[in-house]
């Protein structure tokens, strides 16, 4: 079986409760949706496809044993959950991203799921599959996109709808790169006085103006 991708690199985790630490990456091609504030439309594209064994080898060389699939949205390809599969039963922690628009039932669940809530100024509220707040897990996080206020006013009608064994630590707000101030939203969390974690792009400040690779 075989895998369109994108790239696959080591770099240091950005985006997550993992952010800052060692992860290799693995960005399947192919996105189902295009938000307004896409910062990877350069995953759409194809740039090899190649087997899960050749995957797993060459995640092997790196000698890393965090991995995270991304995309893209890595679900669009049915041969992503036989892959993060393969990882775990290989002793890799295994971490997914994915936009929220596609059930997660399919992704086993000793993997990390990192689901995407878009909120309205991505364009692509209306395609969100919200069931998969009730599929969360303790161990899955879940994450908010924030353009705006209507953004965050959106992500405080959702927070109810979440398990209650989402810890705080899981639930991530995190601000659109150069269109919301970290310290504005931080004003909100707080005045909101909501229990969630304020989440920057590590790799963006890591390596302003560097998109791929990173």
């Amino acid at each position: 079986m075989f895998l369109d991708i994108n790239e696959i690199f080591f770099s240091i985790q950005g985006e997550s409760t993992f952010a800052g630490l060692p992860c290799i990456f693995v960005r399947l091609a192919g996105c189902n949706l295009a938000c307004r504030y896409c910062d990877t439309r350069y995953a759409f594209k194809t740039e090899e496809r190649i087997s899960t064994d050749a995957i797993l080898r060459r995640i092997e060389a790196f000698g890393c044993r965090r991995v995270e699939i991304t995309g893209g949205e890595p679900l669009l390809q049915p041969e992503t959950p036989r892959l993060v599969r393969a990882l775990l039963d290989n002793g890799y922690d295994v971490l997914l991203e994915t936009n929220g628009s596609i059930n997660i039932e399919c992704v086993d669940p000793r993997c990390v799921r990192i689901v995407d809530v878009k909120c309205p100024s991505s364009g692509e509220w209306q395609k969100m599959d919200l069931g998969n707040l009730a599929r969360l897990t303790p161990k899955d996080q879940v994450k908010f996109v924030l353009s705006d206020r209507q953004d965050f006013d959106l992500a405080l009608d959702v927070l109810p709808r979440l398990p209650a064994h989402v810890d705080a630590g899981h639930i991530l707000f995190s601000p659109v790169w150069e269109r919301l101030s970290p310290a504005e939203l931080a004003g909100w969390i707080l005045g909101a006085g909501i229990d969630v974690r304020l989440h920057l792009q590590l790799h963006k400040w890591i390596w302003p103006g560097v998109e791929r690779g990173v």
